[in-house]
């Protein structure tokens, strides 16, 4: 059964000519293991809700994955696809991709993310257990990694987070197979990996990865485990006969045809490409079906639960109903008491109508939850002895909370939403952007979000940041102009099913600019804040704190007979997805001048590259708030300035 895997990675491999056929070879004894004997799955539902999650972190050994798919008989990941590998509109790519085919859990390839996001699937099988009980949420999460995971700095935070939460449902399985792309990993790689493990209060092991019964020992004791486990399978890359290496010795070396019918030698195998035996293709399409039983009792249970509906909404994705109302009545009162807040406690204000609404919405913060306020008073946290909370304490790690949050929300029945300083999203990006190409909703609150946030100084000021994430396709990132727009551009966060968003959020006082709640106007991405007195002279454009400064100059310019428009966009993402004509009434044929504490890049989008843009030029300085501003320029009366300039 594990020479079926071997030989449909090699025939795969040899026909797209490309791909790592060296993985899933070495471990193909310990996935069969796994498969046909641990892993609980059902091949009829591979979404089926109580399944075991299986992470392959180490994704450039995706034929790993396709074959155990295609062989347990999981439709969707037939010959043909694999024959497709690596071909356009493949769900066989090079690596593993969400949304390809419903048995994949994550996309993986970036070393380090599938080890990491498998322990934010871990904490929200606990949280579900705690709120519907085991009768409904009782599984485990399986990971394969490499020794690249392993050597990744995301590995050793997460790590370090679910021993921290004792996640005794997390088992990982280490390819000690000692290769890596520059050849033996000792060139690079000699710390005892076992014993940090152990430091961090895993429980270890260490097995010959190519015996079945002794794989099958090590998997059995780690389900009794009260610790997360880590399992290092030692293993020989390219494995095609005992006790002897295949041909496939590289990390990144494709098969050539000699080369593959070498190995298909080794391994006895002299059947024609892609062809699997019957016997060893029933073998294998039962085990898909070997938990068919188990779900059809789930099922019968579910169907009978005092909290079906509750657990078939949450799973779904789907938002509770009333939360609208409540939320509603919120963003009025705001409207009418027009507080003077920092955005990061508007936020915070929002938090707590949104949370106790919406019962999946689980926060957290990297150590900062009173700068990012992101807490809500009267939810209690999480902790190892007790997931029944809703607060994630993250410790300094936005690299791990970040892939905890993805795998949080692709386990589903959690809306995870988390904080750190807008600085510090270089730590978040990557997990951020396998978001973002995932379509998965993980909200971030970024705040301190400017050089308003004052004596922090130039290493806490982002002015570049905004620009950065702004490039990531499919990431909506929010700069709210006052707390009404806060509370709007969190309904949206909330709302968005299809990909991750990005609140950065100010630390000093913002005046109230609105006092309409009725419509959502920032859900176009950008609208008319202050229209002009006549015909347009100018149109400023600003988000975040700096609104209320544009306001102040457009004021000024009527003041002296000059007509200008004022526009705030919240969202450029979402305004660069309305009609030509929607855009062209908001921004106006009028010269127009761009405004914000940050560079300029990306801004020419919007006000053209004949433009005028008032922003800052290089890195910021540490003083007051106050003197910031007037200091690098951005002021009410430079605006002014720019404006008369642009229409003179």
């Amino acid at each position: 059964m594990a020479d079926a895997i071997r030989v449909l990675a090699i025939d795969a491999v040899e026909k797209a000519k490309s791909g790592h056929p060296g993985m899933p070879m070495g471990m193909a004894d310990v996935a069969t293991v796994l498969w046909t004997r641990f892993l609980k799955m059902d091949a009829d539902d591979p979404r089926w809700a109580d399944r075991d999650r299986f992470i392959l972190s180490a994704g450039h050994g995706s034929m790993l994955m396709y074959a155990l798919l295609h062989l347990t008989g999981q439709a969707g990941m037939g010959i043909e696809e694999i024959k497709r590998f690596r071909q356009l509109h493949s769900p066989a790519a090079g690596h593993p991709e969400y949304g390809e085919h419903p048995g994949i859990e994550m996309t993986t390839g970036p070393l380090g993310q599938g080890i990491s996001t498998a322990v934010g699937f871990a904490m929200a099988e606990r949280m579900m257990a705690a709120r519907f009980g085991k009768s409904l949420v009782d599984h485990r999460t399986w990971v394969i990694a490499s020794d690249g995971d392993l050597q990744e700095g995301i590995s050793h935070e997460a790590s370090s987070l679910a021993a921290h939460l004792k996640l005794n449902k997390l088992c990982v399985l280490w390819d000690d197979n000692h290769i890596s792309i520059d050849g033996d990993t000792a060139v690079s790689f000699t710390e005892d990996v076992l014993a940090r493990y152990r430091a961090y209060g895993w429980a270890t092991r260490r097995i010959n990865g190519h015996d079945h019964e002794e794989i099958a020992s090590a998997l059995s004791w780690a389900q009794k485990s009260r610790k997360p486990v880590i399992i290092a399978c030692r293993t020989i890359i390219g494995f095609s006969a005992p006790k002897k290496a295949g041909t496939a010795a590289s990390h990144g070396a494709a098969l050539g045809p000699d080369e593959a019918s070498a190995a298909k030698s080794a391994l006895g195998w002299n059947h024609a490409p892609f062809e699997i035996p019957e016997g060893i293709k029933g073998e294998w399409e039962a085990a898909g079906r070997r938990d068919a039983g188990t779900r059809r009792s789930w099922l019968k249970r579910l169907a009978k639960h005092p909290q079906r509906d509750e657990f078939e909404r949450a799973v779904a994705g789907r938002l509770p109903e009333g939360w609208q109302e409540s939320f509603a009545a919120y963003k009025a009162k705001v409207a009418e008491d027009k507080p003077k807040i920092a955005s990061r406690i508007a936020s915070q204000r929002a938090l707590e109508v949104l949370v106790p609404a919406i019962p999946e919405m689980v926060g957290g913060s990297a150590d900062l939850t009173g700068s990012n306020n992101t807490n809500v008073k009267g939810i209690p946290s999480i902790n190892p002895d007790n997931f029944a909370g809703r607060y994630v304490h993250y410790g300094i790690r936005e690299h791990g909370m970040a892939a905890a949050m993805n795998g949080m929300a692709l386990h589903g029945g959690v809306i995870p939403y988390s904080g750190t300083f807008l600085v510090f999203a270089d730590y978040l990006r990557p997990s951020l952007r396998l978001a973002a190409l995932m379509g998965i909703r993980a909200i971030h609150v970024l705040t301190h979000d400017s050089i308003g946030l004052g004596e922090d100084g130039p290493t806490h000021q982002p002015v570049e940041t905004l620009a950065s994430l702004r490039a990531i396709p499919n990431l909506c990132t929010f700069r709210p102009a006052d707390t009404l727009e806060t509370a709007e551009c969190w309904e949206i966060a909330v709302r968005r099913q299809d990909g991750p968003s990005v609140l950065a959020l100010s630390r000093q006082n913002l005046p109230a600019l609105r006092d309409d709640a009725g419509e959502n106007r920032s859900a176009r991405g950008g609208y008319v804040i202050r229209e002009a007195s006549a015909e347009r002279k100018a149109t400023i454009i600003a988000t975040g704190s700096e609104v209320h400064i544009a306001v102040a100059a457009a004021e000024t310019l009527e003041a002296e007979g000059i007509p200008v428009a004022v526009v705030s966009m919240p969202c450029w993402e979402l305004f660069a997805l309305q009609d030509v004509q929607h855009q062209q009434a908001v921004l106006g044929t009028a010269p127009r001048v761009g405004v914000e504490a940050a560079l300029r890049f990306g801004w020419d989008r919007w006000i053209g590259a004949d433009g005028i843009f008032i922003g800052m030029q290089g890195f910021g300085a540490s003083a007051p708030a106050e003197q910031l501003y007037p200091h690098f320029g951005i002021t009410a009366d430079a605006i002014a300035a720019a404006v008369r300039k642009s229409i003179s």
